[in-house]
């Protein structure tokens, strides 16, 4: 029998695993896929916006591999500093493929950006997501103006929480606290600005569309912003999703706006004007890049961006002409970066391990028995869909390992051997009950299910089910 650790069960550890189970070459695989959460899903349960539903159900899609008797899910194990490391986990299982995406984000480098009210746009996701790590986090949303800097799809979504009503939220699967803020919110204005133009946004046009369709939101956008660039003049060379993008940006500009420009925004030498409170607007701004963060005694007041213009090469240029842009809350969403993995190779050029379709390289050798998939495995890059080719790709590599691997042998049981090593793994009934615990405290709220947005409520309703191994 050749046992395999799968490290994550988001849609790449899932994905790995399904390609492992469902093979026939090697009949007597058995594959354990471990998370440091007791929660399985990754990013499907804790990065999708709680409105996406048609997204969040990919869940029941993960859920049938990780019932397949050949698929073992064990949560709340730890994996690297200062969990189990790489020899640790050879020693049980006979091979071992890291699934663990790109766990930090990327940083402006600018002035200010550590001040209070910046945040990473990924804790404002995990507060409202109910990841277990942010459950101290607070976002009170006391701001008037809060600024996205970015203009992909993970901007898109938090322009579209800041915006939306609690009304329509209740019937997620959000937790109170987030829910309770957003019904409190007195945010009027969102700024979602990127540095280049909108021929160069990363956002699908599916997402770009919903931010027309919010209820009481304006969408702004400039048409002379628009028009710096060259490939909104002439779209037809485009690929299709640009194209659709541009085609949407275009039907925004050409639309009369409810009223005149926000007065939130201005050159540097301008005067400040009293805020006029209206419906809640999104601007999406473009060819800014952002230079400093301001602030004061109490935290971010206003962003600091310099104009640029297409450098013809397909980047952008500085032109020395600034602009402020007032927000009492800055969201940076600019990417996302692989960490380092205790006793794997890693390119810090890339964020990611070296590898050779999927097997870990050292030295430009390959380390036995250990592979990626993934965004840890190519960067973050893709989408959803992206991790089955790229699966599957590792799965055939190791497969082709297999009868070298299975000569090695493992520890016996995986689940005794993790507890020895000191791991308390929630196995899959432990999961289950976290679920039918989240579906009793939505009941007691009046909703339908509401995510337990703590470790300590998490591992509770998961001990409910029996024996935490």
């Amino acid at each position: 029998m050749l046992r395999v650790a799968v490290i994550g069960s988001g849609p790449s550890g899932v994905y790995t695993a399904q390609s492992l189970i469902e093979q026939q070459t090697v009949p007597d695989i058995e594959v354990y896929v471990l998370d440091r959460l007791p929660c399985p899903y990754g990013l499907v349960r804790y990065g999708v916006a709680p409105d996406h539903e048609k997204i969040k159900s990919l869940q029941n899609n993960l859920r049938t591999v990780l019932e397949h008797p050949r698929a073992h899910f064990l949560g709340n194990v730890q994996v690297g500093a200062p969990g189990l490391g790489v020899e640790e986990l050879r020693e049980i299982f006979d091979a071992v493929v890291f699934c663990v995406g790109a766990a930090t984000d990327r940083h402006l480098g600018i002035p200010g950006e550590e001040l209070p009210g910046s945040h990473p746009a990924t804790e404002f996701v995990a507060w409202y997501s109910a990841h277990p790590d942010a459950a101290a986090l607070r976002f009170t949303l006391a701001a008037r103006s809060a600024v996205v800097v970015g203009v992909g799809n993970v901007a898109v979504d938090v322009a579209r929480m800041l915006a939306r009503g609690a009304t329509e939220l209740a019937a997620t699967d959000m937790p109170q606290g987030p829910l309770s803020a957003l019904a409190d919110s007195r945010v009027e204005d969102v700024w979602m600005v990127g540095r280049r133009g909108p021929s160069q946004a990363k956002f699908t046009t599916k997402e770009l569309r919903e931010l027309g369709s919010l209820p009481d939101t304006e969408v702004r956008v400039r048409p002379e912003e628009l028009a710096l660039d060259p490939a909104y003049l002439e779209p037809g060379e485009l690929p299709a999703v640009a194209r659709r993008n541009v085609e949407v940006l275009r039907g925004w500009a050409e639309r009369p706006t409810a009223g005149p420009e926000s007065p939130d925004t201005r050159p540097t030498s301008s005067p400040a004007s009293s805020p006029v409170r209206r419906r809640r607007r999104i601007h999406l701004r473009f060819f800014l890049r952002p230079v400093e963060i301001l602030g004061d005694g109490g935290g971010v007041r206003a962003v600091r961006f310099e104009r640029t213009a297409p450098d013809g090469h397909g980047g952008v240029a500085g032109t020395g002409e600034f602009e402020d842009i007032e927000g009492q809350l800055v969201l940076r969403s600019v990417g996302y970066r692989g960490t380092p993995q205790p006793g794997l190779p890693f390119d810090e050029t890339t964020g990611t391990v070296p590898h050779l379709a999927g097997r870990v390289l050292r030295d430009g050798a390959p380390l036995p028995g250990v592979y990626v998939a993934g965004w840890i495995k190519r960067g973050p890059t893709g989408v959803i869909g992206t991790n089955r080719p790229c699966a599957k790709e590792t799965a055939l590599s190791l497969l082709a390992d297999a009868p070298a691997l299975a000569e090695r042998g493992s520890a016996g049981d995986p689940v005794e051997a993790l507890t020895r090593a000191g791991q308390r793994p929630v196995p899959w009934p432990g999961w289950l009950a976290i679920e039918a615990a989240e579906a009793e405290w939505g009941r007691g709220l009046g909703r339908g299910t509401v995510k337990l947005p703590d470790w300590p409520g998490l591992l509770e309703a998961a001990g409910s089910a029996g024996r935490i191994n």
